[in-house]
């Protein structure tokens, strides 16, 4: 065996050998005498190492540059836009692609714009070569090289219409159709450029799941012009990660259109007897007692409010504190209710309680007879275009069947000013002056000062760390009329 097939041998890339000899033999060449075949072996052999990645979740902003396989998901259109100092303008074409691991947009420009959307099809493999970056929606590969691979398969199935349970991270171009568990209020930001930004969140579901979606800027109103129970088609979403979780982003790109369509969201819940201490939990029940709503000064001088409701299932009853925005939702006696992600904590004379804070949702079920399914015990379903109340007063009794499980969220569920007033994470509170505090968020301005979002409020950061648009971050450091200079960042 000769030193190039010695080399190839130890090589794992995915480059078929008569390849890998011929650019040795162009590289001896090229070089001038000025290395041997096995030189020149290992130095092809190098710049393949340095280029193939093993799937696309390898790929990170920074790469000098990639080479991988994967199938195309989506071809956008070709868009036109004007070069400095150019007559003629460029051209961009994205597609997504994806393999077994994920998903990343690739950008091809000008003229290979042109010839692959007219050639591309959706479930094509190719072989592409280019350089990461981050981008609009996330990470980006700018294609140098590509090419169609008839003989190789990508195990990945592309889709038109998204499920939740479809989504990935890095996918772009996502419609999905979903009814709306419950909406969040719309919170402004100052950029670097001095402009104010905008955000909000809602919670959609489907009969595969749920996903907070996150609209930007003018897509943010959006949610004070929709209201939970309507189903809503999400528009050229793109899939970004917080905390471990999946969330749907809609930008300028994106829509949210009201659609008179049936689409079915059953929680799956937890039996109250079966809650524990600090679960998040998704839990639903008859509303068996009602608080009226309170509020609380915090220590910046603004303030917060709070509601308690008590519900019931077979299995036992507990209460649940509605912390911001959610104090406000119209829930009466009798009422079946589903909370998800509440958090289950310490609450009065010893018992469990239920937080359902600003990752929680809250969804009044359609039944009127107060007779619900689930999944180990009960569950309720939410259908599009029906809040689902039942107004009737038939009787507490009727809940005595009921199943519920729980889902964690982030404050103090005991609905008493005194324990609410330092909560910072149901309803914004930023905690005491020159305190040692700790907020995570995403990077929503990257400069000075740097702009953290965790959903529900923003605090401004002063820190020396180089931080990216989108990362999500934790500091820790002494706060000070609302920034934090920040001592840690991880």
């Amino acid at each position: 065996m000769g030193a190039i097939e010695d080399v190839y041998d130890d090589l794992d890339a995915d480059v078929p050998f008569e390849e890998f000899e011929a650019a040795v033999e162009q590289k001896v060449e090229d070089m001038g005498g000025l290395a041997d075949e096995e030189t020149a072996a290992m130095l092809i052999a190098h710049e393949l190492r340095d280029e193939e990645v093993n799937s696309v979740a390898d790929i990170e902003p920074g790469m000098d540059e990639v080479k991988f396989l994967a199938k195309v998901m989506s071809v956008g259109e070709v868009r036109s836009f004007e070069r400095d100092g150019e007559d003629e303008d460029g051209r961009v074409l994205n597609v997504e692609v994806a393999d077994e691991s994920g998903r990343v947009t690739v950008s091809l420009w000008d003229k290979v714009a042109v010839d692959a959307a007219e050639r591309l099809q959706v479930g094509d493999v190719l072989r592409i070569m280019g350089r990461p970056k981050e981008g609009y929606s996330g990470l980006e590969v700018s294609v140098d090289k590509v090419e169609p691979d008839d003989d190789a398969e990508v195990d990945v199935e592309a889709v038109e219409q998204y499920r939740v349970e479809d989504l990935s991270m890095g996918a772009t171009d996502v419609d999905l159709l979903g009814v709306i568990l419950d909406t969040d209020t719309v919170r402004t930001f100052d950029r670097d450029d001095g402009s104010e930004g905008k955000v909000s969140n809602m919670t959609v579901g489907d009969e595969t799941g749920r996903v907070r979606v996150t609209m930007w800027d003018d897509m943010a109103d959006r949610v004070e012009e929709v209201e939970a129970g309507e189903t809503v088609e999400i528009v050229d979403g793109y899939v970004r990660e917080r905390e471990g979780d999946l969330e749907l982003h809609v930008g300028s790109r994106g829509a949210i259109d009201e659609v008179d369509e049936d689409v079915e969201y059953v929680p799956e819940t937890t039996d109250i007897a079966d809650l524990e201490l600090d679960e998040v939990a998704d839990i639903a029940g008859g509303v068996i007692e009602t608080s009226e709503k309170r509020t609380f000064d915090r220590d910046d001088g603004s303030q917060g409010q709070v509601r308690n409701v008590r519900i019931k299932d077979d299995t036992g009853e507990i209460r649940v504190a509605l912390w911001g925005d959610k104090a406000d939702r119209d829930i009466d006696l009798a009422d079946r209710v589903a909370f998800t992600d509440v958090e289950i904590q310490d609450g009065w004379q010893d018992d469990l309680e239920a937080s359902a804070g600003w990752r929680s949702s809250v969804s009044v079920l359609e039944d009127a007879d107060g007779d619900a399914g689930g999944t180990g015990g009960a569950s309720g379903g939410t259908t599009g275009g029906s809040t689902g109340r039942d107004a009737g007063q038939g009787g507490l009794d009727s809940f005595e069947s009921t199943d519920s499980g729980g889902s964690g969220g982030t404050a103090s569920a005991t609905a008493t000013a005194e324990s609410a007033d330092g909560d910072a994470g149901a309803d914004g509170d930023p905690g005491d002056a020159g305190a040692v505090v700790e907020f995570t968020g995403t990077v929503v301005q990257a400069g000075d000062p740097v702009v953290l979002d965790d959903g529900t409020q923003t605090r401004s950061v002063e820190t020396s760390a180089t931080l990216r648009l989108g990362e999500e971050v934790t500091v820790r450091g002494v706060e000070e009329d609302g920034t934090i200079d920040a001592e840690d960042v991880f």
